[in-house]
C-alpha cells in the first residue's frame, strides 16, 4: 500500500483555519517556531484574521506553509507512516521539500517570504489577476488565450493552473483575464469568475521574479530529498540540489501541472493520498482526476487521528 501526502497552498487559507486540530498541541509548537522566526503572531493571524491581513500574499504564503509543516509534523509525533511520495500545489512544494527533509521551515520561510514579496513587486496590484475556468477542456482554454491576445495584443494571458480535468486557471494582465472570463462563458463554461488576488501566479508575467528569486535560492541550504518529491513544473523527481533550486525559480513561471501530478502518483503505485493541511480543496482535485484512489484530508483533529489508525 503506497501513500502519498500532498500539501495546499494559497486559496485554502481561512480565519479559524487551526481551530479543528485543538487536541493535537503540537501544532502550536510549529506556529510559535515560525512566528519566532518572522518575528510576526502566525498563530494569531491564522485563528483570528482579520481575513484582508490574512490573504495578503505576503503573510498567506508564511502561513500556510506553516500549517502544513505543523500538521506534518503532529503525524511524526503521531507515529503516522511515513509516506511513500510527496508533492505540493504551488506553495506547498514547500511543505513538500520541509518534509522531505531537504529544507529547513526556517530556510522555507524565508523563500516563501521573499517569494510573495517579488512576485508583487514583479506584477504591481492591480495590473494582473487570475481566473477559474470549470467546464472546458485544455485545448479550449488555450484557444481563448490566444483569441484575447489577437483582441488585446499588448497583454499576457496563458494557462497557469491545470488542477483537473474542465478545471484550470488562467493567468496574466487584468484587462485581458476580464476578457477571458467573457468569452469562456460565451463557449460553455460552466464556470468562469475571476479569483481574488492580485498577482498572476505561474505565467510568463513573473519571470523577473523568477530571476529575482533565483539568486536567494543560490544562498539556501538544501539537501537531497528523503522522500521522492514530484515538482509543479515538469511532474518529476529532482534528488540533485541545483536541480531543486532550478526548478524552484522556474515554479514562479511556469503552469502548476496539477493533473498530472496525481496521476504519476497513480502510476507509482499511490493508492491512498492524504491532504496535509486545512481544508479539502486537493482532495476534491484528486476526486476529479482520479476516481480510484482513496482521498482522505486532515482537516481536523478526529480526521487526522483516525487517519494514523488507518494507515498504520
Amino acid at each position: 500500500m503506497k501513500i502519498a501526502f500532498i500539501f495546499p497552498g494559497q486559496g485554502s487559507q481561512s480565519v479559524g483555519m487551526m481551530d479543528g486540530y485543538s487536541e493535537l498541541p503540537s501544532i502550536r509548537e510549529t506556529f510559535n517556531e515560525a512566528s519566532d522566526i518572522l518575528q510576526q503572531d502566525l498563530w494569531s493571524l491564522a485563528s483570528n484574521g482579520p481575513a484582508d491581513t490574512l490573504n495578503l500574499t505576503t503573510n498567506t504564503q508564511p502561513v500556510m506553509l506553516t500549517a502544513d509543516v505543523a500538521i506534518y509534523r503532529a503525524w511524526q509525533q503521531a507515529g503516522g507512516t511515513q509516506p511513500h511520495y510527496l508533492a505540493g500545489h504551488s506553495l506547498g512544494e514547500y511543505a513538500a521539500l520541509v518534509a522531505a527533509e531537504s529544507l529547513s521551515l526556517g530556510d522555507a520561510l524565508k523563500l516563501v517570504r521573499h517569494r510573495a514579496e517579488v512576485m508583487q513587486e514583479t506584477v504591481p496590484e492591480g495590473t494582473g489577476g487570475m481566473a477559474a475556468i470549470v467546464g472546458l477542456d485544455n485545448d479550449t482554454i488555450s484557444s481563448v488565450c490566444a483569441e484575447v491576445i489577437n483582441m488585446l495584443p499588448d497583454t499576457s494571458l496563458e494557462p497557469a493552473n491545470f488542477n483537473a480535468p474542465g478545471q484550470v486557471v488562467i493567468a496574466g494582465h487584468s484587462q485581458a483575464i476580464a476578457q477571458a472570463v467573457t468569452l469562456a462563458k460565451s463557449k460553455g463554461a460552466k464556470l468562469a469568475v475571476i479569483l481574488p488576488m492580485s498577482i498572476p501566479s505561474h505565467c510568463s508575467l513573473m519571470q523577473p521574479a523568477a530571476e529575482k528569486f533565483a539568486l536567494l535560492l543560490e544562498k539556501i541550504t538544501f539537501q537531497p530529498p528523503r522522500i521522492p518529491v514530484l515538482h509543479n513544473v515538469d511532474v518529476q523527481q529532482h534528488p540533485e540540489i541545483a536541480s531543486i533550486r532550478e526548478i524552484l525559480a522556474h515554479q514562479l513561471d511556469n503552469p502548476v501541472r496539477w493533473t498530472e501530478t496525481i496521476q504519476a502518483l497513480a502510476g507509482l503505485g499511490v493508492r491512498h493520498v492524504v491532504e496535509c493541511g486545512p481544508g479539502k480543496v486537493l482532495s476534491g482535485l484528486t476526486r476529479r482526476i482520479d476516481k480510484n484512489l482513496e482521498n482522505i484530508a486532515l482537516t481536523d483533529s478526529n480526521s487526522f487521528l483516525k487517519t494514523v489508525g488507518t494507515l498504520k
